[in-house]
């Protein structure tokens, strides 16, 4: 038995329902979609849903159990900081309980390093205030080894909870290697949420054991059943 299967004999499919952002974010994405996404979230009870600032208002105005993540800066990450914190602060005031905001890119690859480590303080201070995670995303597809280790760095020193491999949108997918580069830099100091490409059990339980405390997924429904699957055959 390898350690993936042991992982899956151990856990519960509730306690790994809880590692997965249940993620609803495609440009075609409807209400509808968004309802049944609702709907799969209290019957598997994951992590979060994350959701579009549309959308996201539209849920928090009818489920307050409901515990919703928007997407802020995104996808391409250079909207100026005060654009940021006005998108943050309008789902936050609504209910919003985690954020997933896109590092600005731009700057970074500029090196412009203090803009980058003001922005996401910025909006890491906000969320904070309102008792709100925050996830940022660095986009590992456009970075080398070097720059995804410089930029998950400045996510720990502005005091954000996770750093996010991908937003799935440019073509970055997430990665063993990057996961196991992103916990050695963290540590304990942050969790590392892997998103991008995510379609599977097993491949979501490997990105776990490399040191992901969360997967972001648009499958995660079809992987809990994957997973329940799984676990029968063990």
């Amino acid at each position: 038995m390898n350690f993936v299967e042991e992982f899956i004999k151990k856990t519960s499919v509730e306690e790994f329902a809880g590692y997965i952002d249940h993620t609803i974010i495609k440009p075609e994405a409807t209400t509808s979609n968004v309802l049944k996404g609702v709907e799969e979230y209290k019957k598997y009870g994951f992590a979060c849903l994350v959701l579009s600032p549309y959308h996201s208002l539209q849920v928090l105005s009818k489920n307050t159990d409901i515990k919703v993540c928007t997407v802020i800066g995104f996808p391409m990450g250079y909207h100026p900081t005060r654009v940021k914190l006005q998108e943050a602060k309008m789902v936050l005031e609504r209910g919003a309980r985690e954020i997933d905001m896109v590092m600005n890119i731009q700057a970074f690859k500029s090196g412009d390093y203090d803009y980058v480590l003001n922005d996401i303080k910025a909006v890491v201070e906000l969320a904070h205030s309102y008792n709100a995670l925050v996830k940022v995303i660095i986009e590992t597809g456009l970075l080398s080894d070097d720059e995804k280790v410089r930029a998950t760095e400045l996510v720990v020193r502005a005091g954000a909870d996770y750093v996010k491999t991908c937003t799935g949108f440019l073509g970055g997918k997430a990665t063993i290697h990057d996961v196991v580069l992103l916990k050695k830099t963290v540590g304990e100091e942050a969790g590392v949420k892997a998103a991008g490409g995510i379609r599977h059990a097993y491949d979501a339980v490997a990105l776990i054991l490399a040191g992901a405390s969360r997967i972001g997924t648009s499958s995660g429904a079809k992987i809990i059943e994957e997973y329940k699957n799984l676990k029968e055959k063990l």
